[in-house]
């Protein structure tokens, strides 16, 4: 009997590759954005397992699978799953947790460097026909000697300390599960409060997962509290950054400008309030999307499968609450 499976993501030739490298034989690989309507009734009807990254798995979708026993998340977040479902329905969750960490952390100080330097803005002029040589100079910024503050310090936000420390930063950080002092030490890092954290930084940069906790954790009130030379990077999730709150604050010159991977609505929505600045790099929640990673939580995921096939419990799952 084979084993299938459903790929909810957009495939590319390296994911069909990947898969193809890593599944069992026996195993049966059903690609969504392939299927029809008719194909995709057919495949939730018969499907044991799930891999998604953005792709929502609410109720709806998990009650015409009678037959599925795990999803596998890659990346770590699963706020795209609904947890209540899965778990009344008997369906395990596992993530792919620290596998795209150095990705997102390279994006992270990519971001960072984009803005300091202005390179879109520039780049763009410059294949205007203008040679902005002397003017920007002025405001473009080194990384060394500035503070970072780091929201969030699991798997993604340590690999964004230890790159930003190497390019001169003082690192702190904030986090409702504080590592022990030895941890800190090892890292170099330095525990303040939030309020702390907004009010020293000159970069901001968040690595939260969205829970009740964090959504819109940072509103018109916690921009207030920012440098007006700070910069904000979100290469978590959208709803945690009012966008509203954020391009008013810009507008109004509060702050030096943002890089945001992720946003409340995806796809970006065309009326979105970022879209008039310069200074505000937008991204398609690539953070995490290298080939690289790729390879490697799809590798994950297709271990996991094979330990469920083998009645062993799968690494990396995840709790409803």
């Amino acid at each position: 009997m084979s084993i299938k499976v459903i790929y909810f993501e957009k495939l590319s030739t390296a994911s069909h590759e990947f898969i193809e490298a890593f599944k069992s034989p026996g195993t049966e690989v059903a690609y969504w954005d392939q299927l029809n309507d008719s194909q995709k009734e057919l495949c939730l009807s018969q499907a044991q397992y799930f891999i998604v990254s953005a792709f929502p798995v609410n109720r709806q979708l998990l009650a015409k699978a009678p037959n599925v026993k795990l999803v596998l998340k890659t990346g770590a977040g699963v706020d795209n799953i609904d947890l209540i479902a899965t778990d009344e329905m008997g369906i395990m969750v596992a993530c792919t947790p620290g596998v795209n960490a150095n990705s997102v952390a390279e994006m992270t100080i990519a971001q960072i460097l984009c803005l300091y330097r202005k390179l879109i803005f520039v780049d763009k002029k410059t294949k205007q026909g203008e040679w902005l040589m002397f003017e920007h100079r002025p405001f473009m910024f080194e990384m060394r000697g500035k503070t970072h503050g780091i929201i969030g310090m699991g798997n993604i936000g340590k690999q964004v300390a230890r790159l930003s420390k190497s390019f001169g930063t003082k690192i702190i950080y904030f986090d409702i599960c504080r590592p022990s002092a030895e941890r800190e030490e090892e890292l170099g890092i330095q525990y303040v409060s939030f309020k702390e954290l907004l009010s020293m930084s000159d970069i901001i940069s968040l690595h939260v997962p969205l829970t009740p906790l964090t959504t819109n954790m940072i509103g018109k009130e916690e921009l207030s509290l920012m440098k007006p030379n700070a910069i904000l990077i979100n290469v978590s999730r959208g709803k945690i950054i009012d966008e509203q709150a954020l391009a008013q604050a810009i507008e109004n010159k509060r702050l030096l400008g943002a890089g945001m991977d992720t946003f409340a609505s995806e796809p970006i929505n065309k009326d979105n309030p970022l879209f008039p600045f310069d200074n505000v790099l937008l991204t398609p929640h690539v953070a995490g999307g290298t080939c690289d990673a790729l390879r490697k939580i799809l590798e994950m995921c297709f271990q996991n499968i094979a330990k469920m096939e083998k009645g062993e419990i799968p690494d990396n799952l995840v709790k409803k609450s």
